[in-house]
């Protein structure tokens, strides 16, 4: 027999809008009607509920987004809620339904189940009703249980005489899922570990000097949010979190995260002032559950630099050996190790491995690297070296083969075509005008000198790239165009006392060291001239030759072929993808536009966008 939704799903969940957790639910399957995003976002989901005769406006929250991209969970398809929340929508009559955990019954149907679907105010009379109802019989049928009214919290004392203040304060409220809070929400009770706990900082403004503090917590299904606490809260609750403890969290409040500073994966993030009620859990230990929001590896240029962490999934390519790296803050030293991986954008990004992951983690892959594991990775930073690269960082999680979706199929990938395709760094990718990424290709984002040197609030709070066609018209020779480099790790070195030069960051001398570029460019096009900062990479494909040869020509065959070598290189047309920076120079902020990939311009290429582009303005 076919399953059909629930009749009277939607009235049963009015009725109870706030289930106890711990409780059964009769079994509710309703109909998912006009599935559709939340704004632009691909991970938020808004729908109406509907049983065959009511509806009510629902959303699925984050979570549900693999469920609906994968297909499983389709618009006109059947599900079974297992829990929910039913919020008030301000300033309108109507409800939402916030389905929290739920199961797919059938994957779609051909059109909408329904018969004579009713208003929701007469849906909510009637469920009102049907409660007062039911409760009546009871009143009459035991008379004597009416005046035994007891709060619930009598009922624990009665029951646990001594319990804590955290196993009174579970018992008596209800603990919502992380998922299913909004700012909309008044009263409501977290449960919650202290994943990562900040320092309690000092802060000056025009209105004085203040305190602030902030922790991430996460609950059992792997939900994060962070919370940040102000002057007197601040200093009430630092002492009281401990990292790892698990903790009974309620009377704070919610707004939309400020993606500048959010380190979690949550569009809300939670403020406790003074009066927030904190009680830890007593005696209660959970892991929670590892959630990943994985981003491709083609997809990284645009979280360089940012600070938002992010988490990939990769076949690891290559594993380094231990460095021994110097901490400028401290002098420590750390351990740290690169390890390479790749995914099927066919393309690979270096993650470099710190402190114990670099020592424990880093070995147990470099002697499996041979059998090509899947390595998912939560909470990187993406930084800009060598185009774009990730580090760890202290409240990063890897795991070796996890047993994930998104594992199995990149394994299956791997092995069916990935271990023969060919690969490409994300950072050397960039100088591809022929690629298939959009975002960080020569021939997108093409924009005019003038469009960014006439905005110099341009890379304010974040870098912007952009993709530009000029010519390189001054190398001036007489500029520091190089710096001495260890081989190993190609930092600066410095010469050392006795004969040799001394890596700070490696900590060892060395007989040998090689040069590297790091000089300035001036390029021109129709609209104006800018200049560029250039790296080692992208300088040697621009001046023909590596930075100890132009030393060499220099020292050995004068500065006339010197010159001459400077001079071959300009008035050639090139392409250009730069990132834009705001950089401080003696108090002042100055824009900063540095070169990340260029090729030379292909006449066939370059006439094919040009007709593209024309093609564009005629329509």
């Amino acid at each position: 027999m076919e399953k059909l939704p629930t009749e009277g799903g939607i009235a049963t969940i009015l009725a109870n809008p706030n289930p106890d957790s711990g409780s059964d639910l009769p079994e509710i399957v309703l109909q998912v009607v006009d599935l559709r995003p939340i704004g632009n976002s691909s991970t938020r989901y808004t729908f109406m509920a509907s049983d065959g005769k009511m509806k009510v406006k629902a959303m699925l929250p984050t979570h549900f987004a693999s469920e609906i991209n994968s297909g499983n969970l389709q618009n006109l398809g059947l599900i079974r809620v297992l829990d929910y929340t039913l919020n008030s929508i301000p300033n309108q009559t109507e409800k939402a339904l916030i389905v929290t955990k739920c199961e797919v019954v059938a994957s779609s149907f051909d059109s909408e189940i329904k018969s004579e679907v009713k208003k929701e105010t007469e849906m909510e009379n009637e469920a009102i009703k049907a409660k007062k109802e039911e409760a009546a019989p009871s009143i009459v049928l035991k008379p004597k249980q009416e005046p035994i009214v007891k709060s619930a919290m009598q009922i624990v004392k009665e029951e646990r005489g001594n319990a804590a203040p955290a196993a009174r304060l579970s018992m008596t409220r209800r603990v919502h899922p992380l998922v299913s809070l909004n700012p909309y929400q008044g009263n409501w009770t977290i449960k919650v570990r202290v994943t990562n706990k900040g320092n309690l900082r000092t802060y000056r403004n025009v209105k004085g000097e203040g305190h602030v503090f902030n922790v991430e917590l996460t609950d059992e299904d792997g939900t994060q949010i962070q919370a940040t606490m102000f002057n007197e809260a601040a200093k009430k609750f630092y002492p009281k979190f401990e990292l790892g403890k698990v903790y009974y969290i309620s009377k704070g409040s919610l707004r939309i995260a400020n993606k500048q500073f959010k380190t979690v994966q949550n569009d809300y993030e939670m403020t406790l002032n003074e009066n927030a009620i904190v009680e830890e859990a007593e005696g209660e230990v959970f892991i929670p559950e590892t959630k990943y929001n994985f981003v491709k590896i083609d997809q990284l240029g645009s979280y360089v630099n940012s600070r938002e962490l992010i988490d990939v999934i990769g076949i690891v390519q290559n594993v380094s050996s231990t460095l021994s790296i110097r901490r400028k803050s401290d002098n420590e030293t750390i351990p740290k190790r690169d390890i390479t991986i790749a995914d099927d954008s066919n393309k690979t990004v270096v993650v470099s491995l710190w402190n114990d992951l670099a020592t424990n983690i880093g070995q147990e892959l470099l002697d499996i690297v041979d059998t090509s594991p899947v390595v998912a990775i939560k909470s990187l930073k993406v930084g800009e070296f060598q185009g774009v690269s990730l580090s760890t960082v202290s409240k990063s999680v890897v795991q070796i083969n996890p047993d994930l979706p998104e594992a199995h199929k990149l394994r299956t990938w791997y092995d069916s075509e990935g271990k023969g395709a060919s690969m490409a760094s994300i950072g050397s990718d960039m100088a591809s005008p022929n690629t298939k990424n959009g975002s960080r290709s020569m021939y997108s984002d093409r924009v005019f000198l003038s469009h960014i040197t006439s905005d110099p609030s341009l890379g304010h709070d974040k870098p912007e790239f952009f993709s530009i066609n000029a010519y390189i018209s001054l190398i001036k020779g007489d500029q520091n165009m190089w710096y001495r480099a260890c081989k190993t790790c190609n930092k600066k070195v410095s010469e050392a006392s006795e004969s040799g030069y001394w890596c700070e960051a490696c900590g060892k001398s060395d007989d040998q060291c090689s040069l590297r570029y790091i000089m300035v460019l001036k390029v021109s096009d129709p609209t104006g001239e800018a200049w560029l900062s250039v790296f080692n990479e992208q300088a040697e494909k621009i001046i023909g030759c590596s930075a100890d040869e132009l030393e060499r020509i220099k020292n050995e065959e004068g500065d006339d072929q010197y010159q001459m070598k400077l001079k071959e290189a300009m008035w050639v047309p090139h392409l250009f993808r730069v990132s834009v920076t705001q950089n401080e120079y003696m108090g002042e902020k100055r824009q900063r536009i540095t070169v990340r990939s260029q090729a030379l311009v292909d006449p066939t290429t370059e006439s094919k966008y040009l007709l593209e582009e024309i093609a564009k303005l005629s329509v």
